[in-house]
């Protein structure tokens, strides 16, 4: 009997780049220590099974026309969550492959069994567990208080007889949790392994396609927050969704980073229950529950998330440092765009905190990319710099630039309209963002320039 010879080979965790020995930074994304040592089949009789080749449905490629191409609506199925449909663009889309990460305890094994247990009411589903046992997940079904009359369950590590078993049950979704101890059995590498995540991956894509069957992954983080594995891994799934917790453990937070069906970054907000997780419906009332009157270096702002609004409360706090080197931390927003603004106020402001210690916290555990951000930093630092509290009916928005000029911002008159909604009667925003159906009760204080906004911040709280 021949033996298969197997040989060495060193890939890359992020771009998934092989080399023929071991070295510290991978040549082609440029990452330091993420290369680690594979075993692959050098056999030619290993190939892979043909139940998992093609694309797309497509097992014969020719080429066409573009304008041969019939268009048809994506059909969506609905996930009994209106969060999580908002994140997925109004629905799972047959045929399509997605990805959700989170950190251990996030509630991502939670929240998928609630979904498969909801739809099995009317689909069939399929939901395959290789981590846990098939006790363990009824009794958190019970726990839940969960319809688990109808709801297939197996427990299985292999994708070549998952896509076996799917082909006789032909359920319409199937959930695997996780990818990262499933395994082809064409591959001699260990679960786990870049070569096993990747291949199983685009296995289960592959399949999800030539059969319109909705596949969802349940994905491991690394320490840095991102999905563990090579990085092809999330290039081949359709969407790929992140669970993450609040700084108040009882909140998480669901964001999406890659969507070809839906907007990116769009933002789903749940509670963890004692009977699993709840659907938050106006999370801008949650984030601003335990916010505090007359604050010093507290503002409200809105956000544009996807395609909602939210209102956030950011802190400042500016004291004197102690040391020659002043601390600048930041959580929820950028350092470097904290560093600009310090920056911008010196300069254009004529107020130096140089010599001051700067820490600034986006409440609730949000994460703030937008420069929408940058109008409201400014005034908290201010603020809390002058010790001086701002009326707690204000909000504030607008992006700044390193000339000290306040630009517009996307969705104004939005925004306006969900500060208003919640009680927010002042608004300090760019003079671009002209209103022109302003709410009745509504005062709007339009500013240009730092200077201008600065001057007026004075008029407010003396």
């Amino acid at each position: 009997m021949a033996v298969n010879k197997v040989k060495k080979v060193f890939g890359c965790s992020e771009c998934g780049t092989e080399f023929p020995r071991w070295q510290g930074q991978c040549s082609g994304c440029k990452a330091w220590n993420s290369i680690s040592e594979l075993r692959v089949s050098s056999s030619p009789q290993v190939t892979r099974n043909d139940k998992l080749s093609g694309f797309s449905g497509m097992l014969e490629s020719k080429i066409r026309k573009l304008s041969e191409i019939e268009i048809e609506e994506l059909p969506r199925l609905d996930s009994s969550f209106d969060e999580l449909n908002r994140v997925l663009g109004g629905g799972f889309v047959a045929g399509s492959a997605v990805l959700i990460g989170g950190n251990p305890g996030a509630g991502k094994s939670t929240l998928l069994l609630q979904v498969a247990c909801n739809l099995s009411l009317n689909e069939t589903i399929l939901y395959v567990t290789g981590e846990e046992s098939l006790q363990q997940v009824a009794m958190r079904a019970d726990r839940l208080n969960l319809p688990k009359k109808k709801l297939n369950i197996l427990s299985e590590t292999s994708i070549n007889k998952i896509c076996d078993i799917s082909n006789q049950l032909r359920p319409k979704l199937i959930i695997i949790d996780s990818i990262q101890v499933m395994y082809l059995d064409d591959l001699t590498s260990s679960p786990g392994s870049i070569s096993q995540v990747r291949e199983s991956a685009s296995a289960l894509t592959q399949y999800a396609k030539k059969n319109n069957v909705i596949i969802i992954m349940v994905g491991h983080v690394t320490k840095d927050g991102s999905i563990a594995g090579p990085k092809v891994l999330e290039h081949c799934i359709d969407a790929s969704i992140m669970l993450d917790i609040s700084d108040d453990s009882r909140f998480r937070i669901l964001r999406s980073h890659k969507n070809r069906f839906g907007a990116i970054n769009e933002l789903g907000i749940f509670a963890m229950t004692e009977k699993g997780m709840k659907e938050v419906r106006n999370p801008s009332a949650i984030f601003l529950t335990n916010k505090n009157n007359n604050t010093e270096g507290s503002v409200i702002s809105v956000l544009w998330e996807g395609t909602r609004s939210l209102l956030i409360e950011l802190q400042a706090l500016v004291d004197t440092s102690a040391s020659s080197i002043p601390k600048r931390i930041s959580v929820g927003l950028d350092q470097n765009r904290l560093n600009l603004m310090i920056a911008i106020l010196h300069k254009h402001g004529n107020i130096q905190i140089y010599d001051q210690d700067v820490y600034v916290n986006v409440v609730g555990g949000v994460k703030v990319s937008e420069t929408s951000i940058d109008l409201c930093l400014i005034l908290a630092l201010v603020s809390s710099l002058k010790n001086k509290s701002l009326p707690e009916n204000l909000v504030v928005f607008g992006e700044v630039g390193l000339g000290g000029e306040i630009r517009p911002v996307s969705y104004g008159q939005e925004r306006v309209r969900e500060a208003f909604k919640h009680g927010f009667d002042i608004a300090m925003m760019p003079k671009a963002n002209l209103q022109k159906n302003k709410p009745d009760g509504l005062k709007i204080i339009y500013v240009d320039k730092i200077e201008d906004a600065l001057s007026k911040l004075i008029d407010i709280i003396s």
